[in-house]
């Protein structure tokens, strides 16, 4: 191993700022870009398929037991056999999920059957409330 001659050691001060701007424009590339975003994009994805996933185990619930399940009853008539009227008479023993859903923010969906034969299913968004824009905009699943 040789010595080091003078000059040859260490970083020099330019070459340490160099990497810096390097790094500040690579992380404002990032920034900028949306990457940052991508969790939250998944998240809406995610409440659109759980909306489908909830859809088909409705309409499986109403195929054996001839409609859906009340408003009272909710979604928990999929994961438990609904004890309150109407009764569901053709219960599949397995359920039709396996737990009641929430969605990626931990919020509750919210089921309506508003009428025979239909239902409105809604996952609120990020702020759990009605209405909303962006990420807090309700996301709507009907039959």
């Amino acid at each position: 191993m040789r010595a080091a001659r003078p000059g040859e050691a260490g970083v020099t001060l330019v070459e340490m700022i160099v990497v810096l701007v390097i790094i500040a424009i690579v992380a404002g590339m990032i920034v900028g870009s949306g990457i940052l975003n991508r969790p939250d994009q998944a998240r809406v994805t995610t409440a659109n398929a759980d909306l489908h996933t909830i859809s088909a185990a409705l309409k499986l619930y109403r195929l054996d037991n001839g409609d859906y399940p009340t408003t009272a009853q909710g979604l928990k008539a999929l994961a438990e056999r609904p004890e309150t009227p109407p009764l569901a008479p053709n219960w599949n023993p397995e359920g039709y999920l396996p737990e009641v859903p929430v969605d990626p923010w931990g919020h509750p969906y919210v089921y309506q059957s508003p009428a025979p034969g239909g239902f409105a299913l809604t996952s609120l968004g990020k702020d759990g409330k009605p209405g909303g824009e962006g990420l807090d905009a309700d996301i709507v699943g009907r039959k």
